[in-house]
Formats: C-alpha cells, sequence, structure tokens
C-alpha cells in the first residue's frame, strides 16, 4: 500500500460515555442533516436513562456501589477515521445529545462539593483555546453560552442551533427531581461509566457509508409494528377479509406516518396501554417489567401473550380487532396529536399540556374512549382529561414539583385505568376528586418564583395567565404570540422582571442583594413583554417604565391607572372574577406582594376544576 492509501479496516468497540467523549474529538461533514431531536426524542431518553438508574439505586449506597448497577446500551454509531479526526456518519443526534445532557449535568454541579467532573467530556483546550470535543462551528456559540449560563439567544440562528438550545430547555424541564439532590453525583457516575454504545470506525468512507446504508436500509430488524401486524394478520383465515384487513392496516399506518417517523409505534403504545394495561413495574430494585412496562417496549410480544384478555381468539375477532378497534383509536390518536401540536379551537387544553412536554397525555386521553362514542362525545371527553391533566401540572409546577415522566407515571398508569371506558359524567366526577384530594394547590406555595424554576415553564404558566386576562375582558387570544409561535419571531415575548436589577435601588427594604434577588423572582414579579421592550426599558426604575407598560398586554397594563379607565371588557372581567387588580405609581415590597396575591388567585381561575364540568354543556 501506499503512503497515502487509507487502510481498509472496520473495528466495532463497545465504550462507555466516558471513552466516546473524553478521548477523542469529533466532527460532522457538511452534508449531515442538521440536528433534530425534539421533545419527544429527549424525554424518552431521560426517562429510559433515569429509570434505569433509578431500579438499582438506593439511597443508602456508597459511590462506590455504582459499579455494580446494571447499564444501559444507547445503539451505535459510526465513524469514518481520518488520520485520527473523527467524523460522524451516523449517530450525530446521540452524540450532540449526550454532550448537551453533559452540559447540563455541569451545570447543576457547579455549586457542589460532590460534583464530578464532566467537562474533560465537553471541550478540550490547548494554548488558551477552548474547543468542543463534538465540533461544530456554527454551534461553538450557542454550546459556550449554555455551559456559561444555561441560556441562548437562538433567534435569528441556524436550524441546527435553534433545536440544539430547545433540546437544553427539555433536558432542564424533564430531567426528574428526585436526582436533583443528593442522588446526583450517583447518576453522573453511572451516565459516564455505565452507559455504553458501540463504536463502529472505518479508515475508508467508502467504507464507513457502506456500513451506514447497510445498518438503516438491507439490515434493518422488523420492528414491533411489524411483528404485530404479521401476527394478527396471520391469525385471519378468510382470504378475503385478510385482503380487506391487511389493505385497511396500510391506510392506518400510512396516515400515521404522515405524523412523524415513529408515530405508529408511538400510537400502538398508547392506544394498548390506555385500553388493557393493568399493571406497571414497581419502583424498587430487580423489580419485573410489567404491562405499562412492556407495551411500551415490545408490545407485539405482550399482544401475543395476553389474546384472552383482549378477546381475540377467533379469525373474526383478529378482523374486529383491526377494523373497528384499531381503526378507531388511530383516528381519535391522530386528532390528539394534530390538535397537540396545532392550537385547535374546542381542544385547547391539548395543545396546552404539550407545550408543557408532558408525553404521558397521550394514553391518559385515549383511556376514556369507546368505539361507541361519536365525534362530539370524544371532544368532550378529551376536552375533559385535558383540562384535569392542565390543571394537575399547573398546580405540581406552582409548587416547585417535577412533572418529568419518571415522577408522573405511576399516579397516571392509576388515573388510566380508573376512567378507562367511563361516560362523560363519570369521568368529570372521578377527576374532580381527584384534583379535591390533591395536595398542591396554587395557595400551598405563597413564594412561587422563577429561582428554583427554569423560565420555559414560568413563560408557558405567564402566558396562559396573561391570555385568559385578555379573553376574559372580551380580547382576541394571543397565547400563541405569547408563546412565540405566531407573530413576530425577531422579536419574542420573555420572562422579564419589573425590578431591574439593582438591588442597591432597594437598600430601604432589603439589608442584602441575596433577599432582593429572592423577591425579585417571586411570579408576582414577573410579566411577559416583547424581548425589544427589555433591551429598551428593562433596566430602568420602575417609575420610569409603568407608562411604557401602558403599551403593552392586558396583564402588563393593570400595573397602569389608565388600564381602569374606559375599558368596559375588562372592568367587567375584575367585578364578575373579583380578584384585586389595582394599579400602582410605585412598586414597593408591599406592592409585589399584592401582585404575588393576585397572581395567585388568577391562577385559581385559569386552572379552575370547574372548567371540566364546562365541556359537559
Amino acid at each position: 500500500m501506499g503512503e497515502n492509501t487509507p487502510k481498509r479496516e472496520i473495528r466495532g468497540m463497545a465504550k462507555t460515555v466516558r471513552e466516546i467523549l473524553g478521548n477523542a474529538k469529533y466532527s460532522v461533514d457538511y452534508f449531515q442533516r442538521e440536528y433534530k431531536w425534539t421533545t419527544k426524542q429527549v424525554s424518552e431518553l431521560i426517562d429510559d436513562l433515569t429509570l434505569k438508574f433509578l431500579e438499582y439505586h438506593d439511597e443508602s449506597h456508597d459511590r462506590q456501589e455504582v459499579a455494580n448497577y446494571g447499564h444501559y446500551f444507547l445503539g451505535s454509531i459510526v465513524i469514518s477515521d481520518k488520520n485520527g479526526y473523527k467524523f460522524i456518519i451516523d449517530g450525530q443526534q446521540r452524540l450532540t445529545t449526550l454532550t448537551l445532557m453533559l452540559i447540563y449535568l455541569h451545570n447543576m454541579q457547579k455549586e457542589r462539593d460532590d460534583k464530578v467532573n464532566v467537562v474533560d467530556l465537553i471541550f478540550s483546550e490547548k494554548f488558551g483555546k477552548r474547543s468542543f470535543n463534538l465540533d461544530v462551528p456554527e454551534r461553538s456559540k450557542a454550546m459556550e453560552e449554555l455551559l456559561a449560563q444555561g441560556r441562548f439567544e437562538e433567534n435569528s440562528q441556524p436550524e441546527s442551533v435553534r433545536n440544539i438550545v430547545e433540546c437544553y430547555a427539555d433536558i432542564e424541564s424533564l430531567f426528574p427531581a428526585d436526582i436533583k439532590d443528593s442522588s446526583l453525583p450517583y447518576f453522573v457516575d453511572w451516565f459516564l461509566e455505565n452507559v455504553h454504545l458501540v463504536e463502529i470506525t472505518a479508515y475508508a468512507d467508502e467504507d464507513a457509508y457502506t456500513i451506514f446504508e447497510t445498518m438503516n436500509d438491507r439490515g434493518l430488524s422488523l420492528t414491533p409494528t411489524d411483528m404485530l401486524k404479521g401476527y394478527v394478520l396471520a391469525n385471519i383465515t378468510n382470504e378475503e377479509k385478510r385482503t380487506e384487513t391487511t389493505v385497511l392496516w396500510k391506510q392506518i399506518t400510512g396516515t400515521l406516518s404522515e405524523l412523524g417517523q415513529e408515530e405508529t409505534a408511538d400510537y400502538f403504545k398508547a392506544w394498548l396501554r390506555s385500553q388493557f394495561a393493568q399493571s406497571i413495574r414497581e419502583r424498587k430494585k430487580r423489580a419485573k417489567p410489567e404491562d405499562f412496562d412492556r407495551l411500551g417496549t415490545e408490545f407485539h410480544r405482550w399482544v401475543r401473550e395476553h389474546k384472552e384478555a383482549l378477546n381475540i381468539n377467533k379469525s373474526d375477532d383478529f378482523v374486529r380487532f383491526v377494523q373497528r378497534e384499531m381503526k378507531f383509536y388511530a383516528r381519535q390518536y391522530e386528532i390528539i396529536r394534530k390538535a397537540s401540536q396545532n392550537y385547535t379551537q374546542g381542544l385547547e387544553h391539548l395543545f396546552y399540556v404539550a407545550q408543557l412536554g408532558f408525553t404521558l397525555q397521550y394514553p391518559l386521553l385515549l383511556a376514556p374512549l369507546s368505539p361507541n362514542d361519536d365525534d362530539v362525545m370524544v371532544r368532550r371527553k378529551l376536552q375533559i382529561v385535558a383540562s384535569y391533566i392542565e390543571i394537575l401540572l399547573a398546580r405540581r409546577l406552582w409548587n416547585w414539583h417535577s412533572i418529568s415522566y419518571s415522577t408522573m407515571q405511576y399516579a397516571m398508569f392509576l388515573t388510566m385505568r380508573e376512567i378507562r371506558g367511563k361516560a362523560a359524567t363519570e369521568l368529570v366526577d372521578i377527576l374532580s376528586k381527584r384534583l379535591e384530594s390533591q395536595e398542591e394547590s396554587f395557595e400551598s406555595n405563597e413564594r412561587f418564583s422563577v429561582h428554583k424554576m427554569n423560565r420555559y415553564m414560568i413563560h408557558r404558566l405567564l402566558a396562559r395567565m396573561t391570555d385568559y386576562v385578555e379573553q376574559q375582558s372580551g380580547t382576541a387570544s394571543r397565547y400563541l404570540e405569547y408563546i412565540n409561535v405566531a407573530g413576530d419571531k425577531r422579536n419574542p415575548y420573555e420572562v422579564e422582571h419589573i425590578w431591574a436589577n439593582h438591588p442597591e435601588r432597594h437598600q430601604d427594604e432589603f439589608n442584602h442583594p441575596i433577599d432582593f434577588e429572592e423577591y425579585r423572582n417571586r411570579i408576582g414579579g414577573l410579566l411577559l413583554l416583547p424581548k425589544k421592550f427589555n433591551a429598551s426599558y428593562g433596566d430602568l426604575p420602575y417609575e420610569q417604565k409603568i407608562d411604557h407598560y401602558f403599551g403593552q398586554n392586558l396583564l402588563a397594563k393593570t400595573l397602569h391607572p389608565n388600564a381602569y379607565k374606559h375599558h368596559t371588557g375588562f372592568q367587567e372581567f375584575i367585578q364578575r372574577s373579583q380578584l384585586p387588580f389595582k394599579p400602582t405609581t410605585v412598586f414597593k415590597r408591599a406592592h409585589l406582594d399584592e401582585r404575588q396575591l393576585l397572581y395567585g388567585k388568577l391562577a385559581e381561575q385559569v386552572w379552575n376544576p370547574t372548567s371540566l364540568a364546562d365541556a359537559l354543556k
């Protein structure tokens, strides 16, 4: 071989996250697709990782015992090695997300004495210049800012950068609260040493792409959906009915696949869980996967083993299973997914819940539905369940409690099982009683603030509250504008403080800057305002900003005396709601207390359990 002839060699090696990201530099070729992961993929990864970790973790363990915890396999990546510099042929989505997880874990540990060093897996430094181990120049600025402060303004950025910033926000909001305290260093150790990938390395591009094509085209195994299809159709003995059912199956799965690449499998998981899961794995070491868990990973096998429970014993049963039940629930799943992605009149609460990144809503929404329900009844039940979920989540967020998949899974399973097949009136009764028994309320945390919660969630809550005040005052909804889905995307709405970050201006009421900061971050001192507004006026004293607030949304306007003049709709809303709105020309500690009380009472009305019964009208 000549000196410049590439080695025709292929190596496959299992490596830990530490070994993958701690000993090499990776780059992405220019022809690679953008970083595309969404909340769904991020949520599934975090759920899989944290649930696997919690299977083995016990608070009584020493750190050394993590070495004996179970392992998690994250799949394979394909690399083209060019003189020691590695180009990712397949796997950039996972490696990018793993890097963002590491940045998040680094930021989470900054103030801890027991922190686990992860920075060497994120970047290296030579001659005073830092470069990321996953080195993609257009992403570097965003990664730097996320590493430094956990935030980056992604407007007018390339698609990959926008998606990366959104992914980081998802990790922040979805990471379970029960791992953030004493368990965090244990989780970081486990994540670095017990999560594995197989790195397949070729030393010639031609070989690397051959491997990639083989894995993604000819070499793929049958999916659970394929195997379920084979099992069902094989049990239909009448040839004509089998042909009809095959055509219908293709139509259903074709429609679902138009929603997204993994939507067909997600539909089967949601449908089968909603109607048939009777058990769920206990959250303890070595606990066995039960119905709910297995339907999330091997639903084809579970159906075969539980055909009695599904009442599919004869050929006609399998025909009915597809032509009546699968068809009905697929149509409703399509409606649910579209309403979750696009604001839909009459199904607004599905969109509100999806904005909180809560993927457990899908089996819960399907649970009370029956093939006997007409379209009106289906929509009625969906609104009832979605209203319940939104109230539940808003109350938990208000009290700084996690709404992550792992935290909520068991409670949602119990609720799903209880409401299965119920009539709308029964549904309202069951879910109202569940809300009555909920410990969290909007009164149980008078100090609710952005301090212990990421801004994304505060943003969504404030958007709902702001929009509610305006709608109740007779103004058309601007919710999509407030969450930056509609309107001027170059000037997005942001959570802004009424008090500028100048503790010296408030020394008459606060002895220490820390006390000032805690108060300043309370929700009563926050508004949702366009970014340009804060850039222009945010640093000013309140007395110089108040006139400018009058030109903003109605919730911001309520600080100004003129908001209470000549606005019949708003005046009627105050009278009807009895909410303690009042203007103020100065904004001292006592005024923030009043505003905090107002927001709490406003939240009680926005997320009022009576909205469940409203769907019956």
